[in-house]
């Protein structure tokens, strides 16, 4: 198995370098969508307009190769459109088809959801049970599809005919990442002035397709987490953490400006820190260790948590800033191993 793993890990960090060649300057990104891959948790993807949100998903789709689906959310889709399409075909007479959920069966592996934030709260229940069971019931029967990965993308900017996920939904994904416009000023050159980086179709035939037997994934994703350990001091400081976002206060948590108090309405869930630890195991093993160290849990924890620390509303609205501060009190006051 360790021989195995060895393979896996070379596979896996060329999936990285291969999505890179499609995008620039978000290396955070990029390996924090590997390690989700690999503890099989699905992602959601938030930032700017033309960041290359799309365009990054698209390249870990073909280097994962398998079947890839995609779906544009909008105000209008309804939860059958997921599961079925109808149609008048060219001699006049209905038609029924598979839709996307389905029409690949057990081999989708990558299901990318664009503009999440766009489709009604109806649909977005509907995906939550396709991500939560990796199936669905459809025309009588159960549709499984256990190798699948859910990319979405949300834009922040835009507010009008969006519907805000809800905290299951956000619950659901293992991260919730933002994908920032790229400060340095040579990225910037080459994003605005090298031709290379216009056109994202072409940029993603430079990505090598199906690099992985993806039909394995599920395996050696739990072999990863069976041959990752943790020790009891670093069980007991992942328990503190999990604690902390339920009562801040109790550990000496501050953020200028806020009532502790008051701040929390609801913390981290046990799936919240059941994901931080299996992300964690990844970064080990990618790392070559088969023990977890702080920092494993510190590479991940924004990404795995920000999302799942629900505020009451007063606070809510700024839940961003918030986040992030709440998230470096975490790290700076929970005293490490």
């Amino acid at each position: 198995m360790d021989a195995l793993l060895q393979d896996w890990r070379t596979r896996a960090l060329q999936v990285e370098q291969e999505a890179g060649r499609a995008v620039i300057g978000q290396p955070e990104t990029l390996r924090l969508i590997n390690v989700a891959l690999f503890a099989r948790g699905h992602v959601l993807l938030e930032g700017d307009v033309g960041v290359g949100k799309t365009t990054v998903l698209r390249a870990f789709s073909r280097a994962i190769g398998g079947a890839f689906e995609r779906v544009e959310g909008t105000v209008d889709l309804m939860p059958g459109d997921l599961i079925y399409h109808t149609f008048v075909d060219a001699e006049g007479r209905p038609r029924i088809e598979p839709g996307p959920l389905l029409r690949q069966g057990e081999a989708l592996t990558t299901f990318f959801f664009n503009e999440i934030n766009r489709a009604r709260p109806q649909v977005q229940s509907l995906l939550l049970r396709a991500m939560a069971e990796r199936s669905v019931s459809a025309f009588n029967r159960e549709y499984r599809f256990p190798h699948m990965t859910v990319f979405a993308d949300r834009n922040r900017i835009e507010r009008e005919e969006t519907f805000e996920l809800a905290s299951a939904a956000r619950d659901r994904f293992m991260f919730e990442l933002r994908m920032l416009t790229p400060v340095d000023r040579e990225v910037r050159r080459a994003l605005a002035l090298d031709p290379a980086y216009h056109d994202a179709d072409l940029l993603l035939e430079q990505v090598a397709p199906a690099i992985l037997p993806w039909q394995e994934l599920n395996l050696i994703a739990a072999a990863i987490q069976t041959g990752v350990t943790a020790s009891p001091a670093l069980q007991d400081y992942v328990l503190d953490l999990w604690q902390a976002t339920h009562t801040p206060q109790q550990f000496g948590l501050a953020i200028d400006g806020v009532d502790m108090q008051r701040l929390v309405l609801a913390g981290a869930s046990p799936r919240g820190i059941s994901s931080l630890l299996r992300a964690a195991r990844v970064v080990a093993w990618l790392d070559e260790r088969t023990y977890l160290i702080p920092e494993d849990i510190a590479a991940v924890l924004p990404a795995a948590l920000g999302h799942r620390i629900f505020f009451t509303p007063v606070y809510e609205i700024r839940h961003a800033a918030i986040a992030d501060a709440f998230v470096a009190q975490l790290m700076a006051r929970i005293a490490a191993p």
